[in-house]
């Protein structure tokens, strides 16, 4: 059997990603980067003040406090948005608002609080500008002003390809003023279901027959790992049924298509003969529980998965992140090293890097709350993984049958057996996936 490393390494070698396309910004949340972006102008693009109060030079301060303030006249009033039209003068002070320029001339700005402005009730906002105001407190030169270019200059990178964009990327690029950004397509994903004892959700279930529930969970997972996905329905077990559904996601222009159940040998699994026909397939059998048979291939030239049937058996992820230009992620490139605590259903965990991957979700250490028995392959078994006295410790699902679909609605967590090993006494350390 292949190793799932070695799988994955193959499966992996024969994608690239996918061509790049121009989005407006307010489209762009979740996809990947395809280009290096750069500032094209300094941020913040001025000196402003940090704080709402008074600008004023730094020497003008020398020694005061509150006891002995110093008193100045206030010349002017610099609302944000607006360009001074003076310049501050020794033993002046203008009043200024968060995010205003500061004036030639200034060089710090005192808080409205360190004034008599604030002591005596008068807003900032509104009030009218005071005649003079009574500062309480000295200040270093460049106290509460943000310099400009303090953030970034002119022509530094802030984002390179491969990156996700998530709400702090996408804040970024408005504020660099980019109101489209180039990302690499979305892949479309075709997923189709095999079976007569298949029946549409809704119909009743007649003796022999269950719902479609693996084209529905497969939908789920290809869109939120960023991708269209395309339900093509349910072909009966005929060759033709499913001939008719290789050449629907064809039609469509698909990137990849994904089959749930059909490509074993039975007699009824037209699957395999189909794609063979119309490309050519490779069955592995991977190293790994759940999810031990794998069927690759191309149908026409786009690539195919053959999953099994089984609703947790699953091996598409990381084809799907290439696709997207997402860097592959070394195995131990996004383990957990903060004290980051998931909530009570470990839900909100997520590592920092590409927290949409799979290769980027948050994997931690754990103990054992109980012991277990494997059977050497490379497993990825259901667990509850909770905080406990400061340590995480996984409880595994009881049915670990990749067919028992509610095993995993009870789980908050994979917890990953290493191949070779067939028991693990309570206490020992593993490593555990968050699942989103």
């Amino acid at each position: 059997m292949l190793s799932v490393h070695e799988a994955r390494q193959r499966i992996l070698s024969q994608f690239s990603p996918l061509e790049s396309e121009s989005v407006p910004l307010e489209q762009a949340a979740g996809r990947v980067l395809a280009e290096e972006v750069a500032a094209h102008f300094d941020l913040p693009p001025f000196d402003n003040s940090s704080v709402d109060g008074f600008a004023i030079r730094a020497a003008e301060l020398a020694g005061a406090e509150r006891n002995h303030p110093v008193r100045l006249p206030v010349i002017g009033d610099i609302p944000a948005g607006m360009q001074p039209t003076f310049t501050l003068e020794g033993g002046q002070a203008a009043r200024i608002m968060t995010g205003a320029p500061l004036p030639p001339g200034a060089d710090a700005v005192v808080m409205v609080e360190d004034t008599d402005c604030h002591e005596h009730g008068a807003r900032l906002a509104g009030a009218a500008v005071p005649e003079n105001v009574s500062i309480y407190r000295g200040l270093r030169v460049g106290e509460n002003v943000r310099r400009r270019g303090s953030d970034l200059k002119t022509g530094q990178v802030v984002l390179l390809p491969g990156r996700l964009l998530r709400a702090q990327e996408i804040g970024m690029l408005a504020m660099l003023g980019l109101a489209s950004v180039r990302v690499h397509r979305k892949p479309k994903v075709a997923i189709l279901s095999t079976g007569d004892e298949i029946v549409p959700l809704g119909a009743p279930l007649a003796p022999g027959k269950i719902h479609d529930s693996n084209s529905y969970a497969l939908a789920v997972l290809a869109a939120r790992a960023g991708c269209e996905a395309l339900r093509l329905g349910v072909a009966a077990d005929t060759r033709e049924a499913v001939r008719e559904k290789f050449e629907a996601a064809i039609q469509a222009g698909v990137d990849v298509i994904l089959s749930s159940a059909g490509v074993s040998v039975g007699a009824f699994d037209y699957v395999r003969e189909v794609v063979e026909e119309g490309g050519t397939l490779d069955f592995w059998k991977v190293n790994m529980r759940p999810g031990k048979p794998l069927a690759f291939g191309h149908y026409r030239g786009v690539p195919f998965f053959g999953l099994p049937g089984n609703p947790v058996s699953v091996f598409v992820a990381p084809t799907l992140e290439r696709l997207q230009g997402l860097p592959d992620a070394a195995p131990d490139e996004h383990r957990d090293t903060a004290e980051t605590e998931p909530d009570s259903a470990g839900a909100d965990a997520r590592a920092t890097a590409n927290p949409a991957s799979w290769a980027g979700r948050l994997r931690v250490c754990a103990i054992l709350g109980e012991g277990l028995e494997s059977d050497g392959r490379e497993s990825y078994l259901r667990a509850s993984v909770r905080l406990e006295d400061g340590q995480y410790v996984a409880r595994f699902s009881t049915n670990q049958s990749s067919g028992n679909l509610f095993s995993l609605v009870e789980s908050n967590a994979l917890l990953i057996i290493p191949s070779g090993v067939k028991s693990c006494p309570p206490g020992t350390e593993v490593e555990v996936w968050f699942l989103p």
